[in-house]
């Protein structure tokens, strides 16, 4: 099997982080201007948008390694803060999405707490922390539909080992204001609406669209593989593929959605080559 070659991560200065960091955040906020009218809008009273496409749901608690669970607890304000400002989002034809051209930044000021932040594979806490698992519920259900993904982001490192996974590796959208963002744009001539609420036990999405639903959509991992790297560390590699079946003459189509490579932080369990 062909070895794939990840490079040892760099370190940099916290001055460099800080200085870039906001120099693509300006950078983010002049494209919003110049696009300005290119983004979908909330509109909690449209009810065109009555089929439904997909749903969803990720649980809020989990009990993770060296996490305080307190960041868990203010994860969930975070969410519910984010959720008010893109639960209702219209996505006509030809209109882009944008996770933080709706939430805009997070603040004490707008009440958004400290919560689990990932730099560099090393967990954190920031202002903010936990919205990843807002990016990863409406990744996860754009990826059943035909609309199409035209920023996104994951993490390089795949830091908790698979526990209750429900989905494959690498199937989830971090977020870092604003520059590391998901955005959808709408290619159809459907009209979408994304509905987002949170219970006492788990956060869900549902896509909705003004016409029925024509197509079945499965996503699929192939070639996972786990290799230990030169300089000592492991990786984890795979393919993220869309199937999607035609619900009248069953013609299906396949497409590669992503090809993820990620170091790990914890040791894998390696099964003995000769069981």
């Amino acid at each position: 099997m062909q070895n794939l070659m990840v490079n040892k991560p760099q370190k940099r200065s916290k001055l460099r982080l800080k200085l870039g960091k906001e120099y693509f955040i300006l950078k983010r906020k002049l494209d919003w201007w110049r696009n300005r009218h290119a983004y979908c809008v909330i509109d909690k009273n449209n009810n065109t948008c009555c089929y439904s496409h997909k749903k969803h749901q990720s649980i809020l608690l989990r009990q993770l390694k060296d996490v305080d669970m307190y960041l868990q607890y203010n994860k969930i304000t975070n969410l519910r803060l984010a959720i008010e400002q893109i639960n209702g989002a219209i996505i006509k034809p030809n209109q882009q999405f944008s996770i933080w051209q709706k939430v805009g930044r997070p603040s004490k000021k707008r009440g958004f707490l400290e919560g689990l932040s990932l730099h560099n594979g090393q967990i954190g806490k920031d202002i903010g922390g936990g919205l990843c698992q807002l990016g990863n519920l409406i990744y996860w259900i754009a990826l059943h539909s035909d609309l199409t993904i035209i920023e996104r982001w994951r993490h390089s490192f795949d830091v908790f080992p698979d526990i209750n996974r429900t989905i494959p590796f690498a199937c989830g959208a971090t977020l870092s204001y604003n520059y590391i963002d998901l955005q959808l744009v709408n290619r159809t001539n459907m009209t979408y609406r994304l509905n987002l609420w949170l219970d006492d036990e788990y956060l869900h999405g549902e896509l909705l669209a003004d016409t029925p639903l024509s197509h079945h959509y499965e996503i699929f991992e192939t070639d996972h593989i786990i290799e230990q790297q030169w300089w000592g560390g492991y990786t984890r590699h795979n393919k993220i593929w869309q199937r999607k079946t035609d619900m009248i003459d069953n013609h299906t189509e396949e497409k590669l959605i992503s090809e993820n490579h990620a170091i790990m932080m914890y040791v894998p369990y390696l099964k003995n080559q000769q069981d």
